[in-house]
């Protein structure tokens, strides 16, 4: 549209130099006069479209500007943005490492403090397996080996280094945890005696810490632990029904029911 405005212009322009030129052609008669009017109407024409070209290049040349400015605007948007996001993000970092560092602080503390923890804690450990071990041998001869075995394990495993010393521990008192059990839970399994000077098969029943009793599979003899004396006392063939029956409970045959079963007396007790 700016370059059509500029044509028409110029049509005007030449158009008036050239009825300017006829009247003064007019007027004076000078043919010679005439001439030199045209050739400078004619040279202003010229001078007018150059700077017409000129007008468009500049205008072309400004266009260019304006879409490489706008263009470099965006990316400057653009990094500023991440550099918005950059710093958002450092600043977390530095929070991270300064919690990090306020970590490492508190865990260079407690392994200070670990070492006069592991002073104490392993002659405790120690004591532990002595006092379980002499509470086996004192208790209810119930699966004997596999106790014994036990606490065998854990004296060996406070002699190895490749456990740690939290490891040891808890396996401790995961075998203090299995004893307690013993002592709220009822239990059937097989096992061998000696009756009559003879290593007979047997089925033992434990109920909790009260009641040890065996039963041969063939039902004939049947008795129990006696703690007072601390041996094996057999009973007759009153009780034969009622351990038969707990021995079907603990394996989950029967239903629980009531049980009569032997115990030692009450003045054999103290």
């Amino acid at each position: 549209m700016t370059n059509l405005n500029t044509a028409g212009r110029c049509n005007r322009l030449r158009r008036l130099l050239l009825s300017a030129a006829a009247v003064s052609l007019a007027l004076t008669g000078n043919v010679a006069t005439a001439q030199n009017a045209e050739q400078l109407l004619n040279s202003s024409i010229q001078e007018q479209a150059k700077i017409g070209d000129n007008s468009r290049r500049s205008q072309v040349m400004v266009a260019q500007l304006a879409g490489e400015t706008s263009e470099y605007f965006g990316e400057y948007r653009v990094v500023t943005q991440q550099l918005d996001q950059l710093k958002v993000y450092n600043a977390n970092l530095e929070r991270l490492v300064d919690d990090q560092q306020r970590e490492k602080g508190s865990l260079r503390e407690q392994l200070e403090n670990f070492g006069d923890i592991e002073q104490g804690i392993v002659p405790l450990m120690y004591e532990l397996v002595a006092s379980l071990k002499a509470f086996i041998e004192l208790d209810m001869p119930f699966l004997q080996n596999e106790r014994k075995d036990r606490v065998q394990r854990l004296g060996d495993n406070l002699e190895r280094s490749d456990l740690t010393v939290s490891e040891k521990y808890r396996q401790i008192m995961e075998a203090y945890e299995i004893e307690a059990a013993y002592g709220r839970n009822i239990e059937a399994y097989a096992g061998t005696l000696a009756i009559d000077g003879e290593d007979r098969k047997v089925d033992l029943l434990r109920i909790g810490r009260i009641v040890l009793t065996y039963q041969t599979p063939d039902q004939s003899r049947t008795g129990y632990w006696d703690k007072s004396s601390e041996q094996w006392t057999e009973v007759d063939g009153s009780f034969r029904r009622s351990v038969a029956e707990g021995i079907r409970i603990a394996k989950k045959q029967a239903a629980p029911s009531l049980l009569e079963l032997p115990l030692p007396a009450a003045e054999d007790a103290r």
